[in-house]
């Protein structure tokens, strides 16, 4: 199906609305409250395209355009619905705060690997990375929506509101980049351990020795080695530093599912974060927390965040950070992905984890996404995003999104129920925890259009387009039909039969990324098109003839009267002409069109010419 952003946000705010408002009141529902990570998935996708795309703006009651406040009449007027979002924003600030520092607790999005013992409810208020990176986004939108409504209320009681929540919000920004900080970790592997053992089968594909790979690891990554010992700002364990300075040892960086068992606390000034709580979690990075982790941190480093200049002296500090900690961690894990020029691990699909040494085509799409992380910052060569893309299309076809899944069929298993990780560390107080990824259609649908903005020709841009509107159409035959949440996310048996049944309550994980996937489509057509060289020297060659024949039909008859119809006539030939000239650089294939017509129109004159004559 084609991508159509505008409209397709329309509708999921309507279905939204009209989920969450009853009678203009808003409703957490059953589950409301359970949850940071999900609270926070569900409030951003309304405030993510709010504060994103300038057509979808509530801060400005004056300017909400009628289809945005129709889609949102649930909750109100166009004046109504700034005050909602307010007292539901305070809400949320509320309901994961325990009285002297905010909470980022996974709740019911932990799961427990022993169907026999149920997780304690110590467990259950662990942090994770996820509600750290989702609020991140949810505070950085909230920031930027109450700068705006502030200067368009006068209302006293609003603007009393508004500091309130300003503060609380702030509150939690930093207190999730502190959480951020302490759950980045770099893992130091012994190549005789079973763990380098792994990651040299990784690098080397069978080609390469287990010599060869960490002379070869150390050629290639001894900058970015020397980068994590000499910086302080890593504050890392001088263990972890000696270890690193030991070049017979490879390592991985990243981070993990929480914060790090032992991580040191973040000295801040003003203490805005509160308590910073103990971390459990082994210092392993996870390829899933770690492209989560990214995606929160480049909102941070966004261009809306420092012109709205959402951030305080403190934050600014904390982002300079973990702006160094993202610098590392695309860079290494770019490196991994095309360690052998000839044969990028990469291109091994499926990708095998190394310390766990798991298989799934879901640990090749995020590998694929820290590597669009590094490209959208980076240039890139046609050469080496025609690779990604055969990724990209392989991996659509072995999640049967693009190809047919047959009968039971292990790889329906990606959507529904999902991949299950154990978290490591997280037996302290229970019996081990679990986090379930289902999110691999529509992570593959955002790396697409990521990538679409990226392409450099027509023939790559026309690749990953149609594999974004292959698997948009996917995603969307999923939206749920019947009972609560009709018009949300997410019932995979519309698409696999075999599938499990859809969970009683709408997947807000689901529904705010694909709101994320058509935030960055809307983004996509704000660019500029391709520009073809080919169509550019026709359009230019096409021009030529034009403007020639437009000057020999002059020469040879006298210019008709102004105001009459064929003075009118030859004027609208000679605007099409300019129009042509000045959209040959930017728009040639409209160039050549438009010139075109000039021609086809001064063909018709002279036939007409030569008939009279």
């Amino acid at each position: 199906m084609q991508i159509t952003p505008r409209q397709q946000l329309l509708d999921m705010w309507q279905a939204l609305a009209r989920h969450s408002f009853e009678r203009g009141a808003w409703s957490w529902g059953e589950q409301g409250g359970l949850s940071s990570v999900a609270d926070a998935e569900r409030l951003l996708c309304l405030l993510y395209p709010a504060t994103e795309i300038p057509a979808f703006r509530l801060d400005d009651p004056n300017t909400t355009q009628r289809d945005v406040s129709r889609a949102l009449r649930a909750a109100g007027d166009s004046n109504d619905i700034p005050v909602r979002l307010i007292e539901v924003l305070g809400e949320f600030m509320n309901r994961h705060h325990n009285g002297t520092s905010p909470t980022f607790a996974g709740g019911h999005y932990f799961g427990s690997s022993d169907p026999q013992r149920e997780l304690s409810e110590e467990q259950r208020e662990f942090d994770v990375v996820d509600s750290y990176s989702m609020s991140v986004s949810l505070c950085l939108a909230t920031l930027g929506f109450l700068k705006v409504y502030r200067n368009t209320t006068t209302r006293a009681s609003a603007v009393a509101r508004i500091e309130h929540l300003r503060k609380d919000t702030s509150d939690r920004l930093t207190a999730a980049m502190v959480g951020l900080l302490r759950s980045f970790t770099v893992d130091v592997v012994e190549i005789s351990s079973d763990h380098g053992h792994a990651l040299a089968r990784l690098l080397g594909r069978g080609r390469r020795s287990d010599r060869q790979v960490v002379q070869r690891f150390q050629e290639r990554f001894k900058p970015l080695r020397a980068l994590i010992t000499e910086s302080l700002a890593l504050g890392l364990d001088t263990d972890v530093c000696d270890e690193l300075r030991n070049e017979n040892r490879l390592f991985e960086c990243g981070w993990a599912w929480g914060v790090v068992k032992d991580a040191p606390e973040v000295a801040t000034e003003s203490s805005p974060a509160g308590r910073q709580p103990r971390g459990v979690a082994h210092p392993v990075p996870y390829l899933h927390f770690t492209v989560v982790a990214l995606d929160g941190i480049i909102d941070l480093l966004s261009e809306r965040t420092l012109t709205l200049g959402l951030l305080d002296a403190e934050q600014q500090h904390l982002a300079s950070a973990l702006r160094l900690r993202f610098e590392i961690t695309q860079q290494f894990w770019s490196g991994v992905a095309r360690f052998d020029e000839e044969a990028w691990p990469l291109e091994e699909i499926p990708w095998r984890t190394t310390r766990r040494q798991r298989e799934s085509e879901y640990f090749s799409l995020t590998v694929v996404s820290i590597l669009v992380h590094d490209l959208m910052r980076r240039r890139t060569t046609d050469h080496d995003l025609t690779r990604i893309i055969t990724v990209m299309e392989r991996l659509a076809e072995r999640g049967r999104i693009t190809g047919r899944a047959v009968r039971e069929d292990p790889a329906v298993a990606l959507h529904s129920p999902g991949i299950a990780m154990s978290l490591l560390g997280s037996d302290a107080v229970g019996p081990t925890m679990t986090w379930v990824m289902n999110d691999f259609s529509t992570q593959l649908l955002k790396r697409a259009v990521q990538l679409c903005s990226l392409a450099n020709s027509v023939e790559s841009q026309d690749r990953l387009l149609h594999l974004a509107e292959s698997v948009l159409d996917h995603v969307w035959r999923r939206r749920i039909t019947e009972g609560e949440g009709v018009g949300l996310w997410d019932d995979a048996r519309a698409v696999h039969p075999e599938a499990p049944a859809p969970g009683a309550t709408p997947s807000w994980s689901i529904t705010e990324r694909v709101t994320e996937c058509m935030v960055a489509a809307h983004g996509l057509y704000d660019r500029p098109p391709i520009r073809s060289v080919e169509l550019s020297a026709a359009a230019k060659e096409a021009i030529s003839e034009a403007a020639h024949l437009l000057g020999r039909e002059q020469k040879d008859h006298p210019a008709p009267p102004s105001g009459t119809p064929q003075g009118e006539w030859i004027k609208g030939l000679e605007a099409d002409l300019r129009r042509a000239r000045e959209l040959i650089e930017s728009r040639p294939g409209t160039s050549l069109a438009l010139t075109l017509g000039v021609l086809a129109r001064l063909d018709t004159l002279d036939r007409a010419t030569d008939g009279e004559g």
